[in-house]
C-alpha cells in the first residue's frame, strides 16, 4: 500500500503522523511511503531522517493525497484538503466531526473510508485519544496558571499559594484521563483542587489515588455553588465522538470572579461553555463576562516533540494493520478499529456524529460488508 503523510496546515499545528522509525517499519513491510518535505521539522525530525528510513520525500502537498491509497495525519482536514480526498481512500486522524457540519459533508461527499482516533474504543477505553487528553490536561493549569498572572490580565493569584497565604482554588469539571491529569498538576502546585464527576466509581478511584483533592458529585446546583469562588475552571467532559454538552451556561459564568479563567479542554468538540469559541496558540485567550477563557483547539501541538511521540506510540499498531490488510480484514484482526470508522463511502457511520446533524446513520458492519 501506499502511505502518505502530509504536513499539517493548521495554524500552529508542528505535529506529524508519523516517526522517521515508523517509516522504516512500514517500508520494511514492503509498503510504499510518501512523506511531505519539512513534514517533521516541527517535531524535531529533519527530512534527512525520513529519507533514511526509506521514505520517499514529496514536495507539493496536494501530491501526497494524490498518489497515497491511506493518508496519516494527526489533526482533521482543512477546508482546502477535503477536496483533495477520494473515494476509496483511507483516512486515519483525528476527526472530530460532532464539532463541524462542514467537514462532515465534505468527507461525506468525497467517498473515502476516514477513520477517527477519537472513537478507537478498547474496553471503554479511548486508547489513540488518551495520550492527548494526558497532556491536554497538563497544559490546562501550565496555561491556567499564565493567565491568572496580573500582567495577563488574571486576577492576580499563585495557584500554590505562600506560607500564610491559601492556595488558589481549581475546579475541573470532569474527571476522565484529562481531567485526573489536570487535577494531578493543579495538585502538584499545592492548589486547592475539586473535581466534578458523575460516574461514582470514578469518584471511588479518584479519592483513592488522589488524596490531594476533593471529588463532588457533577451536577449544575454544585457547580454553580463553587464558581463564585473559583480561579481556575477546566473543562475536561467527554462524550466519545459527540458534540460536548454544554454544562457551563453564560448566566453561571458571571458569577465567577474578574480576572478569574476557563480552560475548556474539549473545545475540540465544541466546547463545553456557551462562551467558548475555538482560539489558536497565537492568540490563545479572549474575555467574556470577565472569564479569561482558553480555547485552544489544538493545545499538545505546543509540545509537538513530546505529543508527537505519544501519539505514534499508541497509533502505530493500527496504522501498519491498515496497511497490512486494509480496512475489512484489519477490522476482522481488530475489532475495535470498527468503532474508529466515522464516514464510508458517502455515509455516516458514526452515531453520534450522525445524530448531531440530523443525518442518515448507516451501521459501519453493514456499510463495510462485513459479516
Amino acid at each position: 500500500m501506499i502511505i502518505g503523510c502530509p504536513k499539517e496546515i493548521k495554524n500552529q499545528e508542528h505535529r506529524v503522523a508519523l516517526l522517521p522509525s515508523g517509516a522504516y517499519q512500514l517500508v520494511k513491510r514492503g509498503h510504499t511511503v510518501l512523506v511531505e518535505r519539512n513534514a517533521g521539522l516541527g517535531a524535531g525530525y529533519s527530512n534527512e531522517d525520513y529519507e533514511g528510513a526509506g521514505a520517499k520525500l514529496i514536495d507539493k502537498h496536494e501530491d501526497v493525497f494524490a498518489q497515497a491509497d491511506l493518508i496519516v495525519k494527526v489533526k482533521e482536514p482543512l477546508a482546502s484538503e477535503i477536496p483533495l480526498l477520494r473515494k476509496g481512500q483511507i483516512l486515519f486522524t483525528y476527526l472530530h466531526l460532532a464539532a463541524s457540519r462542514e467537514l462532515t459533508d465534505g468527507l461525506v461527499a468525497s467517498g473515502c473510508t476516514g477513520i477517527a482516533y477519537e472513537t478507537v474504543e478498547v474496553n471503554r477505553r479511548l486508547p489513540l485519544l488518551e495520550p492527548m487528553s494526558e497532556i491536554a490536561g497538563r497544559m490546562s493549569v501550565v496555561m491556567g496558571a499564565h493567565a491568572l498572572a496580573k500582567h495577563n490580565g488574571g486576577v492576580g493569584v499563585l495557584l500554590g499559594g505562600v506560607p500564610g497565604v491559601l492556595p488558589g482554588k481549581v475546579v475541573v469539571i470532569g474527571g476522565g484521563a484529562s481531567g485526573v491529569n489536570a487535577a494531578r498538576m493543579a495538585t502538584g502546585l499545592g492548589a486547592d483542587v475539586t473535581i466534578l464527576e458523575v460516574d461514582l466509581e470514578r469518584m471511588r478511584f479518584l479519592d483513592i489515588t488522589m488524596h490531594s483533592a476533593h471529588t463532588l458529585f457533577s451536577n449544575e446546583q454544585h457547580l454553580i455553588e463553587l464558581l463564585p469562588t473559583v480561579d481556575l475552571l477546566i473543562g475536561a467532559v467527554l462524550v466519545p465522538g459527540a458534540k460536548a454538552p454544554k454544562l457551563i451556561t453564560r448566566q453561571m459564568l458571571k458569577r465567577m470572579r474578574p480576572g478569574s479563567v476557563l480552560v475548556d479542554i474539549a473545545i475540540d468538540q465544541g466546547g463545553c461553555a456557551e462562551t467558548s469559541r475555538a482560539t489558536t496558540h497565537e492568540n490563545p485567550t479572549y474575555v467574556e463576562e470577565g472569564v479569561i477563557h482558553y480555547c485552544v483547539a489544538n493545545m499538545p501541538g505546543a509540545y509537538a516533540r513530546t505529543a508527537t511521540q505519544a501519539l505514534t506510540n499508541v497509533t502505530y499498531r493500527y496504522l501498519e494493520m491498515l496497511a497490512d490488510h486494509g480496512v475489512k480484514e484489519a477490522i476482522n484482526r481488530q475489532p475495535a478499529l470498527l468503532s474508529g470508522v466515522n464516514v464510508h463511502d458517502g455515509k455516516v457511520t458514526y452515531k453520534a456524529v450522525a445524530e448531531t446533524f440530523d443525518l442518515p446513520y448507516a451501521d459501519p458492519k453493514a456499510a463495510l460488508g462485513l459479516a
